[in-house]
């Protein structure tokens, strides 16, 4: 190691990049951390946490497998993540309305939802816990094999509940539909414009409060912001979710609807609620914007597009490279940045 790198602060021991140089066998590996190159950190936009010893050397890179995880550990992340969000939402409402609600009711769903999203936010945090298919495919993904797994679970209980196995109704249609256990369908007495507006209100709180958990410059959540989300989910669905179910997310909604469908549903899971699947799909978008802009605004006081000239507009009303160019840079001793 250089005398540069001698001199820098770690918590972790000096590493010589030779600790995992051969196994109990004798058989040697060659190291897989470049001199003066700290190893891959672990972290997440929702969870910052990073690995103490920084120079820990990946056991067994060379494996077909070890590479293809490599490649592929941030939607994998993403995919476990939903997966786990879905596995304790859908559960949850399967219990609830199977049960006929002996064994839950609607606080156990608010309850059930908030663990889903701790839980999920933990299991993908090395890849910003997203959990929203705005941001990856692999979070629909996730969603439809975790509702697949649900249903087959509880496909006995839906079978007696439906009042047979080749029954599967949807809410609106039937006093005994089940398929409300996986996605979000809109109370009866909901207008197309309380629908959006009822979901946009809680993408909108969504977003403004995890902003307000990870600014340290506020009080901030820091490593117990999973814990703060937990309750950010359970407060939404015991205050707003009356009224379409609070999906705020269309990985929640949109991929155990698609795999409803695709387990015998029927059409309706499109139509119910004068056609309100697309609800889900785009309200929350509109309203976490909303929600990320009020508190860029009014309260965030670091780097910001809101926190420049114009409060960001400057862009549209000054069209010049200068102001919209992320990478445009003035002249310097006679270079020039690009």
């Amino acid at each position: 190691m250089s005398a540069k790198q001698d001199s820098l602060p770690s918590s972790a021991p000096p590493a010589t990049h030779t600790e995992h140089m051969q196994d109990g066998y004798g058989r040697q590996y060659r190291a897989t951390s470049v001199a003066g190159l700290p190893a891959h950190q672990e972290h997440g936009v929702a969870i910052d946490h990073k690995v103490p010893q920084a120079d820990v050397i990946q056991a067994q890179p060379d494996l077909l497998w070890s590479r293809i995880r490599r490649t592929l550990r941030e939607p994998f992340a993403e995919f476990w993540g939903v997966f786990i969000l879905i596995m304790f939402g859908d559960g949850v409402v399967a219990q609830v309305v199977l049960s006929n609600g002996e064994k839950g009711d609607y606080q156990s769903i608010t309850w059930g939802w908030g663990l889903g999203v701790m839980l999920g936010v933990y299991t993908s945090g090395i890849s910003g816990a997203h959990l929203n298919p705005a941001v990856t495919f692999a979070n629909i993904l996730g969603a439809m094999c975790a509702s697949g797994v649900v249903y087959a679970n509880y496909k006995s209980a839906i079978d007696v509940f439906e009042g047979g196995s080749n029954i599967r109704t949807v809410p609106g249609y039937s006093e005994t539909a089940t398929a409300g256990i996986f996605c979000t369908y809109p109370a009866a007495f909901m207008t197309r414009t309380g629908q959006f507006f009822s979901e946009f209100i809680a993408s909108s709180l969504l977003m403004f409060l995890i902003y307000a958990l990870k600014d340290d410059g506020n009080i901030g959540a820091g490593p117990l912001t999973p814990l703060g989300l937990f309750f950010i989910i359970f407060g939404i669905g015991a205050c707003f979710g009356w009224e379409t179910g609070y999906a705020i997310n269309l990985a929640r909604d949109f991929g155990p609807r698609l795999m409803s469908y695709f387990l015998g549903y029927g059409h309706e899971v499109w139509s119910a609620g004068n056609y309100y699947f697309w609800i889900p799909m785009v309200a929350p978008f509109f309203g976490c914007t909303f929600g990320g802009w009020l508190y860029d605004m009014f309260m965030w006081t670091g780097e910001s597009p809101v926190n420049t000239e114009a409060a960001g507009l400057a862009r549209l009303i000054k069209p010049s490279r200068a102001v919209w160019s992320n990478t445009y840079a003035e002249k310097r001793g006679g270079m020039t940045g690009v």
